[in-house]
């Protein structure tokens, strides 16, 4: 007899991705686990050689050489040299970058200043813009002009503390979000969310945060998405600045140690799937739009596992008709809703006796706590 191939981490869930960069690689990532992925881009990007404001202030800094300049992305760096290509400026750009002192803020940067035959005097083993910070501060800043490549937005708090401490900030824009300019994935991704069909947000930038919001907002669906994050759906950010504008709003994050896409993902597959339930003398573990029962994925239709997240809040009590009802998507005021309902969850499970009936007041999982941990929703 053969059996059924054991689940993937993800199998069961919804990821949200709103990502424009380097999305489809997120995207197989997280798909390779399992995962059911809806794309709703929160933001494009400029190209940079039609960004008048880059070439503005590329050629400002080869006629005014900064005494510092700190490279943040490597996608970023190696951009900003291109487009110097492209308008005719850059070996003169590289020239004058080799007389600055180059502060990288991680490997990846770290590479491709090297790729481009410079070198850096300092990078911080945390990848942490509050070590470059804390080592320009230490060593005194005042007088000093500082050329500061930004990741597609501004840093306010650590440029604003150069500027107080007596520094001459120059921001170099190598690309800048905008937002889409289709917005239907985006809409989706915001609806999805807030009707309950979304398990896990993920973000790589602090303006896809800002901009999901916002759109949110022009929607009228801020409050409920806030609300969902707070609540039901896993808001998972690459890092700890991109999380700042969720923070804001009281929303907790989840974040890996380091600062990358694959620990992001693995960061998923430790935190969505639960500890699974004793019932009926079987092993169920609830997921997104799916269970696990003793090692098999079966998927459920949203009505079922709505009753399910409800039987399982309180696992072994008689959860009434009238709450069930209220628990179905798009409910009316016919308890027959639920019955029907729960004839096709158990269909579902495959498995008779984990829904039990009783009789006049209502249904309850078999759960056997003896044998097995409480679900916590």
């Amino acid at each position: 007899m053969e059996h059924a191939p054991q689940p993937r981490p993800l199998d069961g869930f919804t990821v949200g991705v709103t990502a424009a960069r380097r999305a489809e690689e997120l995207g197989a990532l997280l798909a390779r686990r399992g995962a059911a992925v809806q794309h709703g881009p929160a933001l494009r990007i400029v190209p940079l050689a039609d960004d008048g404001e880059l070439l503005s202030t590329t050629r400002q800094l080869i006629d005014h050489l900064p005494d510092v300049t700190i490279a943040t992305t490597a996608i970023g760096f190696r951009g900003w040299l291109s487009a110097a290509d492209g308008w005719g400026l850059g070996e003169a750009l590289l020239q004058r970058l080799s007389q600055t002192e180059i502060l990288a803020r991680g490997p990846k940067v770290k590479g491709a200043v090297r790729a481009a035959g410079l070198k850096e005097e300092w990078s911080p083993a945390s990848e942490s813009m509050a070590e470059v910070l804390d080592r320009l501060l230490e060593q005194g800043v005042e007088g000093r002009r500082i050329a500061v490549q930004l990741h597609g937005e501004p840093l306010p708090g650590f440029s604003d503390a150069l500027r107080a401490a007596g520094a001459e900030v120059v921001g170099v824009p190598v690309y800048r979000w905008l937002p889409p300019r289709d917005t239907a994935p985006l809409d989706r991704l915001i609806e999805a969310t807030v009707g309950g069909s979304v398990d896990a947000l993920t973000f790589t930038s602090a303006p896809a945060a800002v901009s999901l919001l916002r759109r949110a907002g022009e929607l009228d669906l801020r409050a409920r998405l806030v609300e969902a994050l707070r609540r039901q759906v896993l808001p998972v950010c690459v890092g700890p600045v991109t999380a700042l504008p969720l923070q804001a709003e009281d929303i907790p994050t989840r974040q890996p140690e380091r600062f990358r896409l694959g620990p992001l993902v693995q960061v998923l597959c430790t935190d969505l799937p639960r500890r699974p339930l004793a019932v009926a003398g079987r092993q169920l573990e609830i997921r997104g739009h799916a269970v696990v029962l003793d090692g098999e994925l079966r998927p459920v239709p949203p009505a079922g596992m709505a009753l399910l997240r409800t039987l399982a809040r309180r696992p072994g009590w008689v959860v009434p008709r009238s709450e069930l009802l209220r628990a179905l998507p798009g409910s009316g005021t016919d308890e027959h809703a639920v019955e029907t309902a729960v004839a096709r969850l158990r269909s579902a499970l495959g498995a008779g006796g984990l829904v039990q009936t009783v009789v006049k007041r209502g249904y309850r999982l078999a759960h056997d706590p003896t044998t097995g941990d409480k679900y916590a929703d």
